[in-house]
């Protein structure tokens, strides 16, 4: 009765919160007809130096008419932006002026990584929407010192921002601002053939951070509830004649040697070296089909996963880091979600048995399809045998239909086949999900998602279900969301992963979005509350476990420094044997509530910090959380950061055992340029006892062409070391596009 008050009341809010904004919402629609820019062909050599001398920039026409939406909407620019935009036969040339109120002063980046953290740099970012989809876009960004980062981002929705292309920019800082200079080529843009008689345009948008004074613009005018990849409000840019459609293959080669060693105390139990060699090859086929080829992929190079010390019920999501999965990543149902992926690559080189140990993979193709009508993707990889598991196939199929101005529907297929193995003694086994989705925008504020997904499983009898449902309404003034997943007890995913099985969860929530007028150090104040509910599937009336996130303050100052003080009433149902970090918890009803304050400065600064204090009682005993991080960029090219976390324990199960665990992180980022850059890594967790090394020295010696040197070192004991691995490794790669 309590619980069907409480949420009652909740609900109660929320419809007054929706019912006394409504009247203030301040977005405005897509324009009937909108803004159009010219881009100017030219016959002069562009030298990409980031100085637009060349007179042929005179000549390009001049964008300035930018919109600001932050710190607040409209009104006057402090720093403007000039942008022109030229083309020859091979590339898009986007020339920008970015003036600054204090000219080199007011320049703020963190360091020269690749892909860059945009909301913490001076950034300038063009987004592109050459087959005018409307729902999808690339995007390629720099900050005043050149970095560069693009990005794929899809229905405004989700993003990938490790997807690579071939483009380059080079920057220069004067005493008014900086300058960027942008060569896209048009082989690295997917865009709909021309068709004789008709003008091609493309949608096109704009945007810039100045990051002192967290002003941002865009162009044409987007309202501040939505980001610039909003492609219905998307500028149209015309004057191009693009080429016609030639061979586009990029092959992209490497070679490598890498040496692992195995120590038990001071005894070398096992040590190997080995080349290696295989690639990439990608072929556009035409402006809308794309094929991806690997054989010996290789991930040498990718980010290693960060420990982390999980006391939840729930399955820890680890993103993907490999590059050839990254790519076109959003195009999969449930992709920008971590409750129900019916299809998540990282499934793909692990084994099928019990301790999903690394396998190697032999051969990979992907196939894109895409125009502003549809999308179609296929993925097949063959993954080797190893000594503890049977080689594996993997298939993936999509199909996505769009609709009206934003929606779309979709359908996906994975299949799985496991080999079987004499030697281990392993039938041959199989495994495969349907799944239905899709996403609505009757209006530009309301997002709509649904995904049903079924699972058919040689080892599994009968089917399992999964799926998801989401609405969302979000306006200058406020945010309204329902999010719904459910996962059934025999819902399989072998290429997929669910974050919990035999679970129904209800998150309905809002929150205020304020800018107060009476406190100008404050830009932004979003008071809210989440409820967050979970019962079984299987057995409706058996509750698992709610919380209510509550969070009256949650802010942001005029430099992006934050401060959130909230608590967490939470109530638990242990039905299972649930021992997390080793500590056994009594079956039984739990109710407790967990506080939290947290604070980080001004990320942008030379020095910044950040600190959160969670505490409150935990189950049977009490939790104390702490979390504090430190960063020093004194120069760009050198950025240090260390974070601490703390967990103590106390009373806690059956036994009311106390427990403290301790993770240290370190990372040291030295680069000469945007191009050579040497990363560190280094993490040690008290609860296993475990210290990790991550050292990477990389060299882009010509656009997306690598030099790597890598050494990873894990050890059991990192002050005694009882195990310790060792890995090196060299790799070249080299990028050829024809």
């Amino acid at each position: 009765m309590k619980k069907t008050v409480f949420i009652s009341c909740f609900c109660l809010f929320l419809f007054q919160l929706s019912y006394t904004q409504e009247k203030e919402n301040d977005n405005f629609p897509p324009p009937e007809t909108p803004v159009s820019i010219k881009a100017v062909k030219t016959t002069e050599k562009i030298t990409i130096d980031g100085r637009l001398n060349e007179p042929a920039w005179q000549d390009a026409e001049l964008v300035t008419d930018f919109f600001r939406v932050e710190p607040v909407q409209g009104g006057t620019i402090k720093n403007p932006t000039q942008v022109r935009i030229l083309y020859d036969d091979k590339n898009l040339y986007v020339g920008v002026f970015a003036l600054d109120s204090l000219g080199k002063k007011g320049i703020r980046i963190q360091d020269l990584s690749r892909d860059f953290n945009g909301p913490e740099n001076d950034t300038f970012g063009v987004q592109l929407d050459a087959q005018n989809t409307k729902q999808y876009s690339v995007s390629f960004q720099t900050t005043p010192y050149g970095n560069q980062q693009d990005v794929q981002n899809f229905n405004d929705n989700n993003r990938d921002e490790d997807w690579n292309a071939l483009w380059s920019v080079r920057t220069q800082r004067t005493a008014k601002g900086w300058y960027a200079e942008y060569a896209i080529p048009f082989k690295s843009i997917r865009y709909d053939k021309a068709v004789e008689g008709q003008p091609v345009s493309w949608g096109i948008t704009f945007y810039r951070l100045a990051r002192k004074d967290f002003e941002k613009t865009v162009f044409p005018a987007i309202p501040q509830s939505f980001s610039e990849n909003r492609m219905t409000y998307a500028a149209k840019l015309t004057g191009l004649e693009v080429p016609p459609p030639s061979a586009n293959i990029r092959i992209e080669p490497y070679a490598l040697y890498q040496y692992d060693e195995a120590k038990e105390g001071e005894t070398i139990i096992n040590a190997d070296g080995e080349p290696k060699v295989g690639g990439d090859v990608k072929w556009a086929i035409n402006p809308n089909s794309v094929l991806d080829l690997t054989i010996n992929t290789d991930f040498a190079q990718a980010d290693v996963d960060r420990a982390v010390n999980n006391l939840e019920r729930f399955n820890i999501f680890f993103p993907e880091r490999r590059q050839f999965f990254l790519e076109n990543s959003g195009i999969w149902a449930g992709a920008g979600n971590f409750q129900v992926r019916p299809f998540f690559s990282r499934t793909i080189g692990l084994s099928n048995t019990f301790n999903a140990a690394p396998a190697p993979l032999d051969a990979g193709a992907r196939y894109t399809f895409r125009n502003e009508n549809r999308t179609i993707a296929g993925l097949a990889v063959r993954q080797r045998d190893t000594d503890n598991s049977p080689g594996s196939s993997f298939g993936v199929a999509r199909y996505t239909q769009n609709y009206g101005k934003e929606n779309n529907v979709g359908a996906m297929v994975t299949y799985r086949l496991d080999d079987s193995s004499s030697e281990l003694d392993l039938v041959s086994k199989d495994n495969a999900t349907i799944t239905v989705d899709g996403l609505i925008r009757p209006k530009s504020e309301w997002t709509i998602t649904y995904l049903l997904s079924a699972s058919l499983d040689s080892e599994v009898e009968g089917t399992g279900y999964a799926g998801r449902f989401f609405t969302g309404l979000t306006t200058n003034k406020y945010y309204l969301g329902y999010l719904n997943y459910f996962v059934s007890d025999d819902y399989t995913p072998d290429m997929g992963f669910v974050q919990q099985k035999d679970v129904m969860y209800h998150s309905p929530g809002g929150y205020a979005i304020l800018r107060p007028k009476s406190l100008p150090f404050v830009r932004r104040w979003d008071p809210g509350v989440f409820l967050n509910y979970f019962h079984d599937f299987e057995n409706f009336g058996n509750f698992q476990q709610a919380s209510l996130y509550i969070f009256p303050v949650y802010t942001w100052f005029k430099d992006n420094s934050f401060i959130e003080l909230s608590f967490t009433p939470t109530w638990q149902n242990i039905n299972f044997d649930f021992a997390p970090l080793g500590l056994d918890i009594a079956q039984g009803n739990y109710r407790y509530t967990r506080f939290l304050g947290r604070y980080n400065s001004d990320r942008s600064r030379k020095l910044s910090g950040s600190v959160s204090y969670d505490f409150g009682n935990f189950y049977n005993g009490t939790r104390i959380l702490v979390n504090t991080g430190l960063r020093y960029a004194p120069i760009p090219h050198i950025a240090f950061s260390a974070n601490y976390e703390r967990n103590n324990l106390n009373n806690i199960g059956i036994d009311q055992e106390d427990l403290d665990t301790d993770l240290y992180t370190a990372s040291l980022r030295l680069a000469l340029n945007p191009r050579v850059q040497l990363s560190t890594f280094y993490q040690y967790n008290s609860f296993d006892q475990q210290g990790r090394w991550n050292v990477r020295l990389q060299w882009e010696y010509m656009p997306l062409s690598f030099i790597y040197l890598v050494f990873n070192d894990t050890q059991t004991d990192a002050f005694d070391p009882i195990q310790q691995t060792t890995q090196f490794i060299s790799k070249i790669t080299f990028l050829k596009q024809f």
